[in-house]
Protein backbone atom coordinates (compact mmCIF):
# COMPACT_ATOMS: atom_id res chain seq x y z
CA UNK A 1 0.00 0.00 0.00
CA UNK A 2 1.29 3.59 -0.81
CA UNK A 3 0.49 4.43 2.55
CA UNK A 4 0.97 8.62 3.27
CA UNK A 5 3.32 9.36 6.32
CA UNK A 6 1.44 12.49 7.82
CA UNK A 7 4.57 12.51 10.33
CA UNK A 8 6.91 13.88 7.73
CA UNK A 9 4.38 15.58 5.47
CA UNK A 10 0.59 16.73 5.38
CA UNK A 11 -2.28 15.46 3.75
CA UNK A 12 -3.31 16.58 0.51
CA UNK A 13 -5.32 19.70 0.89
CA UNK A 14 -8.96 20.06 1.82
CA UNK A 15 -9.66 21.28 -1.85
CA UNK A 16 -7.97 18.76 -3.69
CA UNK A 17 -11.25 17.06 -5.22
CA UNK A 18 -12.39 13.36 -6.00
CA UNK A 19 -15.58 12.64 -7.75
CA UNK A 20 -16.14 16.17 -7.37
CA UNK A 21 -15.69 16.30 -3.54
CA UNK A 22 -13.54 18.30 -1.61
CA UNK A 23 -12.22 16.98 1.66
CA UNK A 24 -12.63 13.60 0.45
CA UNK A 25 -8.63 13.33 -0.66
CA UNK A 26 -7.29 14.90 2.06
CA UNK A 27 -9.64 12.17 4.68
CA UNK A 28 -8.56 9.26 2.87
CA UNK A 29 -4.43 10.23 3.33
CA UNK A 30 -5.34 10.67 6.79
CA UNK A 31 -7.10 7.13 6.63
CA UNK A 32 -4.35 5.46 5.27
CA UNK A 33 -1.98 6.86 7.29
CA UNK A 34 -3.97 6.28 10.55
CA UNK A 35 -4.10 2.31 10.00
CA UNK A 36 -0.67 1.90 9.14
CA UNK A 37 0.22 4.05 12.82
CA UNK A 38 1.41 7.07 10.21
CA UNK A 39 -1.33 9.78 11.01
CA UNK A 40 0.58 11.79 13.27
CA UNK A 41 -1.25 14.70 14.74
CA UNK A 42 -4.02 14.21 12.17
CA UNK A 43 -7.33 12.41 13.12
CA UNK A 44 -9.54 10.50 10.29
CA UNK A 45 -12.70 11.14 10.74
CA UNK A 46 -12.79 14.80 12.45
CA UNK A 47 -15.06 16.94 12.33
CA UNK A 48 -14.07 18.12 8.90
CA UNK A 49 -14.29 14.57 7.32
CA UNK A 50 -17.84 14.28 9.09
CA UNK A 51 -19.09 17.00 6.85
CA UNK A 52 -17.87 14.86 3.94
CA UNK A 53 -19.31 11.55 5.69
CA UNK A 54 -22.41 13.04 6.27
CA UNK A 55 -23.20 14.60 3.00
CA UNK A 56 -22.48 11.71 0.93
CA UNK A 57 -24.02 9.06 3.90
CA UNK A 58 -20.91 7.48 4.30
CA UNK A 59 -20.54 4.86 7.41
CA UNK A 60 -16.58 5.78 8.51
CA UNK A 61 -15.40 2.29 9.76
CA UNK A 62 -16.81 0.82 6.37
CA UNK A 63 -15.09 3.13 4.73
CA UNK A 64 -11.72 2.36 6.90
CA UNK A 65 -12.12 -1.27 5.95
CA UNK A 66 -12.01 -0.31 2.11
CA UNK A 67 -8.82 2.21 2.81
CA UNK A 68 -7.16 -1.36 4.81
CA UNK A 69 -8.36 -3.37 1.69
CA UNK A 70 -5.59 -1.51 -0.12
CA UNK A 71 -8.00 0.12 -2.64
CA UNK A 72 -6.97 3.01 -4.56
CA UNK A 73 -8.63 6.40 -4.94
CA UNK A 74 -10.67 5.86 -7.65
CA UNK A 75 -12.18 2.23 -6.30
CA UNK A 76 -12.65 4.37 -2.92
CA UNK A 77 -14.96 6.67 -5.04
CA UNK A 78 -16.46 3.61 -6.65
CA UNK A 79 -17.25 2.17 -3.01
CA UNK A 80 -18.76 5.96 -2.20
CA UNK A 81 -20.93 5.77 -5.54
CA UNK A 82 -22.50 2.51 -4.88
CA UNK A 83 -22.70 2.73 -0.96
CA UNK A 84 -24.28 5.90 -0.45
CA UNK A 85 -27.34 6.61 1.50
CA UNK A 86 -27.87 9.30 0.05
CA UNK A 87 -26.83 9.20 -3.44
CA UNK A 88 -26.26 12.96 -4.08
CA UNK A 89 -26.44 13.97 -7.77
CA UNK A 90 -23.10 15.38 -9.63
CA UNK A 91 -24.93 19.10 -9.56
CA UNK A 92 -25.38 18.21 -5.48
CA UNK A 93 -21.63 17.63 -5.26
CA UNK A 94 -20.87 20.82 -7.26
CA UNK A 95 -22.76 23.02 -4.83
CA UNK A 96 -21.74 21.20 -1.53
CA UNK A 97 -17.88 21.48 -2.30
CA UNK A 98 -18.24 25.38 -3.46
CA UNK A 99 -19.73 25.62 0.05
CA UNK A 100 -17.19 23.70 1.91
CA UNK A 101 -14.20 25.51 0.32
CA UNK A 102 -16.18 29.17 1.15
CA UNK A 103 -16.79 27.92 4.85
CA UNK A 104 -15.79 30.49 7.32
CA UNK A 105 -16.21 30.02 11.16
CA UNK A 106 -20.11 30.51 12.01
CA UNK A 107 -20.47 30.84 15.91
CA UNK A 108 -18.04 32.74 18.42
CA UNK A 109 -16.53 29.44 19.81
CA UNK A 110 -15.46 28.61 16.40
CA UNK A 111 -14.37 31.89 15.38
CA UNK A 112 -12.25 32.04 18.60
CA UNK A 113 -10.97 28.68 17.82
CA UNK A 114 -10.03 30.05 14.13
CA UNK A 115 -8.54 32.99 15.38
CA UNK A 116 -6.25 31.21 18.29
CA UNK A 117 -4.98 28.87 15.37
CA UNK A 118 -4.56 32.14 12.82
CA UNK A 119 -2.12 33.96 15.41
CA UNK A 120 -0.18 30.70 15.90
CA UNK A 121 0.52 30.25 12.52
CA UNK A 122 0.79 33.42 10.81
CA UNK A 123 -0.65 36.27 12.92
CA UNK A 124 0.13 38.70 9.96
CA UNK A 125 -1.42 37.07 7.23
CA UNK A 126 -4.77 39.23 6.35
CA UNK A 127 -5.35 36.50 3.19
CA UNK A 128 -6.79 33.97 5.53
CA UNK A 129 -10.64 33.88 5.64
CA UNK A 130 -11.85 30.22 5.13
CA UNK A 131 -11.32 26.84 6.76
CA UNK A 132 -9.65 25.85 4.21
CA UNK A 133 -7.17 28.64 3.80
CA UNK A 134 -6.15 27.98 7.58
CA UNK A 135 -6.02 24.61 7.22
CA UNK A 136 -3.54 24.58 3.90
CA UNK A 137 -1.65 27.39 5.93
CA UNK A 138 -1.34 25.07 8.96
CA UNK A 139 -0.09 22.29 7.04
CA UNK A 140 1.99 24.64 5.25
CA UNK A 141 3.86 25.96 8.71
CA UNK A 142 3.36 22.97 10.52
CA UNK A 143 6.13 21.04 8.41
CA UNK A 144 8.96 24.20 8.17
CA UNK A 145 7.18 26.42 5.78
CA UNK A 146 7.37 29.74 6.25
CA UNK A 147 4.32 32.17 6.38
Amino acid sequence: MNTPDLTKHPPRSPRVRLGGYVILPRMLDKGRATIAGKNGEYKYACPLDERFLDFAGIDPEALKKQLAADKGDGEILEWIKANSKNKPTEVEIAAWSALAERRVPSDPESRAFFNELHSKVAEQREDIATWFDLLDLDDYVSFGGKA
